[in-house]
Parts: structure tokens; sequence; C-alpha cells
């Protein structure tokens, strides 16, 4: 059987390398999955409340089209404006997603043609790279390094492909390395892309999941016209709802309407009582949201004071629900042997680096989705082993 040359960038991934390594680790002992950034805790009862209530009722039971999600776009634009006070138009500049990876992967096939060049982060969220190949793009990875506060050098571009890229993709706060930008890095990017003829996605996933007292900018902010921007954001991270696949798109209206074209192709809306609920989220207390931030600033404590306790040095994040640590100095070019053995041995499951991408080698991603005991215990267990693994 003969299958499209699409495929082939999206052949081999390491994330389906570890899944087989911790298939084959389940035994007698079971595993601790640190590797997956799936929130561990409950969906708050208001928000269920409301996707229970929508159940008996018939109008929800149907296709659900554009004109469906109208109460959840006013919603969106309510919440965007109190946040981060840029005004939003809800009927042509914000469009519901099936989780914002809906709109990361889906977007390429709007802006890009064959042979195009996206400019995406290295390391960097899988999805982002996918999308483009899907596209028939190219890649050109913008080296994102520990000496550069994780963020993209434009200046260091080389010309030729300036000229031939159509689209750049951030996401800060960063997943993996949990970096943060700052508004004026923002203008930085809206000023580069807007005078290279560029498209800007910034994929804001961990929107409400930094640890410092103000909210981390978007990037609208720092295009309040939305010449040449797209925002996304999810309802998975910070609201605790990542199996009901909500999420949306705000931004340039041209791009929107195109993205709404992409996406009237391949499916409607999701379920009308998931958006009943993503709207109670998003309008009701956000007292929810700080209980779970502040859960997720005790875990990384506790995760980055043992890290430290058994010589493995680690700095504090500032954002997400991870950690991002470079690996011990024998196993630097192996990121994935180390997972896989560090499973193999210790029932702990943890992301190697360089499945976000070639500047990810030497490190390791860790989803803090356990108990502040639990991760202490996973780091004593981790120390173990790597005493009795000095080296590969």
């Amino acid at each position: 059987m003969r299958f499209a040359d699409r495929l082939r960038p999206l052949q081999f991934n390491v994330f389906a390398e570890m899944d087989r390594a911790k298939a084959a680790a389940v035994g007698d002992r079971s595993i601790v999955d640190l590797s997956l950034g799936s929130v561990d805790l409950p969906t708050p009862p208001h928000v269920l409340a409301a996707i229970a209530s929508a159940l008996d009722d018939p109008s929800t039971h149907g296709y659900q089209l554009f004109r469906n999600t109208a109460d959840f776009r006013q919603a969106v634009a309510d919440r965007y404006e109190r946040t981060f006070g840029v005004a939003v138009d809800p009927e042509t500049e914000v469009l519901a997603l099936i989780g914002s990876q809906e709109g990361t992967a889906h977007l390429p096939l709007a802006v890009l043609n064959p042979g195009d060049v996206a400019l995406l982060g290295d390391p960097g969220y899988p999805s982002h790279y996918g999308g483009v190949h899907l596209a028939g793009g190219e890649v050109y990875p913008m080296p994102l390094l520990a000496k550069n506060d994780y963020l993209p050098q434009f200046a260091a571009i080389p010309e030729p492909i300036v000229q031939r890229s159509r689209l750049m993709v951030l996401n800060y706060p960063h997943n993996p390395t949990t970096a943060v930008a700052t508004l004026d890095f923002f203008r930085e990017a809206v000023a580069f892309c807007h005078r290279h003829d560029m498209v800007l996605a910034h994929d804001f996933a961990y929107d409400g999941m930094a640890f410092s007292d103000r909210p981390q900018p978007s990037v609208l902010q720092a295009d309040p016209a939305k010449e040449c921007a797209i925002e996304f954001f999810t309802l998975s991270k910070a609201f605790n709802m990542g199996g009901f696949r909500v999420g949306y798109a705000i931004g340039n209206r041209e791009l929107i309407a195109a993205l709404k074209s992409v996406k009237a192709a391949v499916d409607f809306n999701q379920y009308q009582g998931i958006l009943r609920g993503a709207i109670a989220a998003m309008t009701g207390s956000q007292a929810d949201v700080q209980e779970r931030l502040a859960i997720f600033r005790d875990r990384r404590d506790a995760f980055v004071s043992a890290m430290n306790r058994v010589g493995w040095p680690l700095q504090t994040p500032q954002a997400t629900m991870f950690a991002w640590a470079q690996l011990p100095a024998p196993w630097q070019t192996r990121s994935l042997d180390f997972c896989q053995k560090l499973v193999a041995a210790t029932g702990i499951a943890v992301s190697p680096g360089v499945g976000f991408g070639p500047s990810g080698e030497g490190y390791v991603r860790f989803a803090l989705v356990q108990s502040p005991p639990e991760l202490a215990k996973s780091v004593d267990r981790i120390a173990t082993f790597l005493e009795q693994f000095p080296a590969v």
C-alpha cells in the first residue's frame, strides 16, 4: 500500500519510543509517569455542573456550527479584555477550537504553500513541526539556548531564510524549557514579522500558569491592532479541562477567517455542553485557578529542592507544570537512551529532550503531575539509578 510523502517526516517519534519503553517496564511495578503534561487535578465542580446540565437540553444534541459558538466567543473576548486590556471582536477575531493543538496544527495549512519556510523554536512542541510538515512547508529551527534565556535570536536567522519565511511560531511560557518572555520581546517579534510580511503565531497554552504576581504578557498586547498576530489558548492547563478538548484562537481577522475555512473542511465544533462548561470556567470565580497554581508552585519547589539535594542542579522554573533539566555529563548526548533505561530500571518515565528538537538533546523534561512527597521519592530513585549507572 502506498502512502503520501507528507507522512515521511512524521514516521519517527521519540515519544512513541517512550510509550513502548513504558509498556515494556510495566510488570511488578507501577509506572510513575512524569513524561506527560496532562494535569492530574480534577475539573472544577461548577464547570462539570454546567456540562451536566446541558445533557437534558435537546438543543445541545445536534451539530454545532460557528453561530452556535457565539456565547463562548463572547466569554472569550470578555475574559481577554479583562485580563490583557485589548478589545476583541468576538464575531471576527475569535474562533472556537477543539483544543489549541487543532489551531496550531491547522494554521500552516492556511498560510503556507509547499516550500514556504516556517520559523519554529528548537526545542519546541512537536505538533508545531507536524503541522508545517503536513502543509508541505519547510522548518527552519530557531535554537533556543540557555545562554539566551531560551529566546530566539532574530538577527541570527540567515537572510535567504527570512525571505522565504511566511510563519513564525512562538510559545511562552515555553514548553519544554519553562522560559518566559517579556512584552518587549513580543514587540521585537511583532516588528520583525511585520517588517518581513510573516504571520506571527503564539501558542499561549500556559496562560494562567506563571508563578509571578503578574500575568504573562499576550502577544496581542504587542500587536493591539492585530496586524500580523494570532494567539492560541487552551482550557486544558489552568482550568483542568484537558480531556474536554476546548481552546480558542484570537487575532487578526483575516487569519481567523482563513483558519475558520480550514476548520470548516475538517470538523464541526465540540458538544455545546463542553462550551457551556468552558464559559462557566472563564466567567466564574478564579479562586480555583489560583489554588491549582499554588499546588503546582508547591510541587515545583519540592522537586527543585529534591533535585538540588541529590546533586542534580536545577534552576527554579518561572512558569508551566514542567521542569527542564540538563542531564549529567555522561548522558548529555543520549537523552532517549537515558529515559529508556530509567523507566526500565525504576518505573519512572520522563521525556527525552531530543524529542523536542536537536537543541533539546542533553536535557530531560519532568512533568510535575505528582504530589510533593511522590516527587521527592521519585528523585531519590533517580539518584540511586545514577549511582548504579554512572556512565552510558
